[in-house]
This record gives structure tokens, C-alpha cells and sequence, in this order.
């Protein structure tokens, strides 16, 4: 089953090389079923290099190998001049670019290039309230001492430059900012916020909101799915037994919420009904992430049955009823993604993030293939 959802996904993955060139899908917009192409300014292009790398460690082609690698030179250009990185995506971008060829391949050049993005994530280190910030320049009004739950997923480079070069201030950076996360981010009821903010000066907390889901109080799907997924890489790094037990009610909580046909609409606090908009690549994250924590768990672990078959359940109905796999052409590999669905941007449309996750789930039942956010064993 697996391997079917798989290649039907390499043949939109081909078919995209030589339609999207040296440019970069980022989302199609008002179901209009186009990717919206970016020349490498967003904080999506590692998703594109992510697929690359996955579909040629499968299929050993190299189309997808020579497509992959031809996408680092904007990345390298984008950190030397420093292109619209004053965001904490650093992570996503040169996780999935660099570290992958890295991971695969063993490139000293792409290891480098992934120790300088690590640096420049460190740049976003601020020491008074001890977080990295989320958007925007140092002194952002706004946003200067803003941290949101997609942070977890960027902390693997900082882990991961600490286990190459043995510098403290890349592992204290990311342990303080998990720390920060698991504390304010996640609520006693196992929800989360999307983003919390720290007053930059004092480092006293503020307050909890939302960005993308309904409300302040809320519990934006693509959020809780992040917090599966990072906080289980973060135990994955850091083996701390609250960290484990973190991401495993977090991954309770979205479980227990899942609707008939298990793809979870955009926020879990919003009336269910035919009208209200999906988001399947918050589903494609959530199974990713289980999968990943099923797999730091024993044989025979209650909680890593119910993870692996919750996971494969999700990824059936995806690939079953979401996927792309019967429409002629089609760019994205998935239907029915939401961006931000309550500022009406992407609501219902491809989305490159839950492609990659959704790749990355079927490589990892499939093969075991688990993404480039850890060296492998």
C-alpha cells in the first residue's frame, strides 16, 4: 500500500523538475491547484530540496539527486547575503537542503554550509528573556521577544551542530528554548498556543495567541502537530523523560480529537462542518511526528502501538482521499491544505509542507526512512 502511495507520488515529483526549474513551490492559492513559485525568499524552499532527497533515497534516480543538488547554490547565495532570513526557518531551510545532502551523501561543502546556518539561526538568540525570536529584525517591536511553536521544529540544526562541533551555545540555546516552549506553549489541558510573547527587556512572559488558528485561546492544528513532532525530536536529542511524556499527551490530545476520517480540520476549537476547511498537511505532520515517537519507544510499548496504528491510519486516509493520485497533472501531492485560514491566505490548496510530511510518513512505513533532522545510525 505504502509503496503505491509512494510512486504515485514520484510521478508528480518528476513531472514537477523540469515544470518548476530553479524556483521554489511554496502553495497554490484559492484552490486554484498552481503552485505559486518563489525564487528563494520564503521560509519554504527546504520542503522542495526535502522531496528531492527522499524520492532519490528511495528510488536511487538520479534526476531527483541532480535536481536536489542544483538547488543548493541559491541556498548557499541566500545565507551569504542574507536574503529574507530575519525568521527562525533558518532550521527548515538548511535542515532539509544542506543537512540532508549531508546526511545522504556525506558533502563536506553542504556540512559547512549547514554550520554557517546554524550560526546565523544563533543570531536570533536573545539573552534577556532567553529565546529565540520567532519573526522579525532584533528590536521588533512586536515581535522581538515573540516565540512560536514551529520553533521546535528548527531547534534539530542547533542539536546537530552541537553534536559536530562540540560548542556549547548551540545545545544551551536549543535546551533553553524547548524549556520555554514546554512551559508557556503548551496549556494544562495538553493543547497549545501558537505563539507566546516575553517583554524583550525583562524577560517577564506577556501573554499566549494565535497567529493562524481561530482564536488566542484556540488550538490550531498545524500547531499541536508541531508539537508532536518537536518536542519528540527534542527527546530524540536530549533524552529528557518530560520531554517524552510532553509530546506523548500531545499527541494524545490530537488523537483523541480526530474526526471520522481522521484528516483534522484547521483548528480542533471550530464548528465541524461540511463547509470548514481541512488541513491535511497538519495531518501529514502529526503522523510524521508520531511515527518518530513510536520509534524512540521499546517493542511492546502500549503507547507504540496505538502511535504506529494512528499514524497509519492517518496516512491511509491521505493517501486514499486527499492525495493527488488520480488527477491527471496534478502539482501538489496533496488536496485540501490550509495556510491561514482565518486571514483567508491558501485556505483549501496544495501547501509544500504537507507534502514534504506527507513523502516523509510514507518513506518512514515504508522504508524506515526518517528525514534529515538527525544523523542516522
Amino acid at each position: 500500500m505504502w509503496a503505491q502511495a509512494i510512486e504515485d507520488a514520484l510521478r508528480v515529483v518528476s513531472r514537477n523538475i523540469g515544470r518548476f526549474g530553479d524556483r521554489f513551490p511554496r502553495t497554490s492559492t484559492q484552490g486554484d491547484r498552481i503552485y505559486q513559485l518563489t525564487d528563494g525568499s520564503d521560509w519554504t524552499e527546504g520542503f522542495w530540496t526535502g522531496m528531492l532527497w527522499l524520492s532519490y533515497e528511495y528510488s536511487g534516480d538520479p534526476l531527483y539527486r541532480t535536481a536536489a543538488i542544483s538547488t543548493l547554490s541559491n541556498f548557499r547565495r541566500r545565507l551569504e547575503s542574507r536574503l529574507k532570513l530575519d525568521h527562525h526557518d533558518i532550521g527548515f531551510l538548511y535542515s532539509l537542503s544542506a543537512k540532508a545532502h549531508w546526511i545522504v551523501e556525506r558533502d563536506e561543502a553542504s556540512r559547512q554550509l549547514a554550520h554557517q546556518a546554524a550560526d546565523v539561526l544563533m543570531e536570533r538568540w536573545r539573552e534577556t528573556p532567553g529565546l529565540l525570536q520567532a519573526w522579525g529584525p532584533k528590536d521588533d517591536p512586536e515581535n522581538g521577544g515573540r516565540i512560536i511553536i514551529d520553533c521546535l521544529m528548527n531547534l534539530p540544526l542547533l542539536h546537530w551542530a552541537y553534536q559536530e562541533t562540540g560548542r556549547e551555545r548551540y545545545r544551551l540555546a536549543a535546551e533553553r528554548q524547548t524549556a520555554l516552549s514546554r512551559r508557556f506553549l503548551v496549556r494544562g489541558d495538553d493543547s497549545t498556543y501558537h505563539t507566546f510573547y516575553f517583554d524583550l527587556t525583562t524577560g517577564d512572559s506577556i501573554r499566549g495567541g494565535t497567529h493562524q488558528g481561530s482564536r488566542d485561546g484556540s488550538t490550531w492544528t498545524r500547531g499541536q502537530a508541531w508539537g508532536i513532532y518537536g518536542f519528540a525530536l527534542a527527546y530524540r536529542y536530549m533524552r529528557q523523560p518530560e520531554l517524552l511524556d510532553t509530546t506523548k499527551r500531545l499527541a494524545r490530545y490530537f488523537a483523541d480529537r480526530l474526526p471520522e476520517d481522521a484528516v483534522v480540520y484547521w483548528d480542533f476549537d471550530v464548528p465541524q462542518t461540511p463547509e470548514t476547511k481541512r488541513d491535511s498537511s497538519a495531518a501529514a505532520i502529526a503522523a510524521a511526528g508520531m511515527l518518530e515517537l513510536a520509534s524512540l519507544l521499546p517493542e511492546g510499548d502500549a503507547d507504540r502501538k496505538w502511535l504506529r496504528k494512528t499514524a497509519k491510519t492517518i496516512a491511509a486516509s491521505l493517501a486514499a482521499a486527499y492525495s493527488t493520485k488520480d488527477e491527471q497533472d496534478a502539482q501538489g501531492l496533496l488536496n485540501r491544505g490550509s495556510y491561514a485560514v482565518r486571514l483567508g491566505i491558501s485556505p483549501d490548496d496544495y501547501v509544500i509542507w504537507g507534502d514534504y510530511f506527507y513523502l516523509e510518513t510514507l518513506m518512514r512505513l515504508e522504508r524506515g526512512v526518517p528525514g534529515y533532522w538527525y544523523e542516522r545510525q
